[in-house]
């Protein structure tokens, strides 16, 4: 499978959720998948990209034009895929990929998250959708879309299209029933 993996740019968040996603990509390296992302070279990006490489996994990178133009691009592409902008990125990520895993991330990555998960809702796509809760990082999203269901405003149960799986070997289980 090709697995896309939204996540982070930073470098000043928790230090396991590194060893955490680096884990991930060794992992879906070393089961043959590839890996998707944003091509970015710091963060949570960075890590998986280079983790999945090291283990033999290839690696794509959809990258924006201005990432390129900072001189932000990971060394550890396969594939590039350059876009224009965050819009292109999105499609083309989800145009390639048979899976999203969700790790600790931004504003980006829940527009990443959100934007397949409308998709899905749509049926535009029925390709898994994975929050990895590391840590319980998505506690408070978690929490904030129940309430949302709660009060009527969700078509169907969120989880019918966003899976949550708080540790590594979930992550597994959920890909490898697919």
């Amino acid at each position: 499978m090709k697995l896309c993996f939204f996540c982070s740019a930073n470098q000043q968040i928790d230090p396991d959720f590194f060893s955490m996603a680096r884990e991930l990509a060794v992992w879906a390296a070393g089961q043959g998948h590839s890996i998707v992302f944003g091509g970015h070279d710091a963060g949570l990006m960075h890590t998986v990209s280079k983790a999945a490489k090291q283990a033999g996994g290839q690696v794509i990178g959809v990258v924006p034009r201005i990432i390129e133009e900072m001189g932000r691009l990971s060394p550890y592409l396969d594939v590039h895929i350059p876009t224009e902008d965050l819009t292109d990125r999105k499609q083309l990520m989800a145009d390639h990929s048979d899976a999203f895993i969700v790790l600790p991330g931004g504003i980006g990555t829940l527009d990443e998250l959100f934007t397949v998960a409308s998709a899905a809702t749509l049926g535009y796509h029925h390709k898994p959708i994975i929050l990895y809760n590391m840590k319980g990082f998505w506690n408070s999203l978690i929490a904030c879309l129940d309430d949302l269901h709660q009060r009527g405003v969700t078509r169907k149960q969120w989880r019918t299209y966003i899976q949550v799986a708080d540790t590594f070997d979930d992550v597994v289980s959920l890909l490898s029933s697919q």
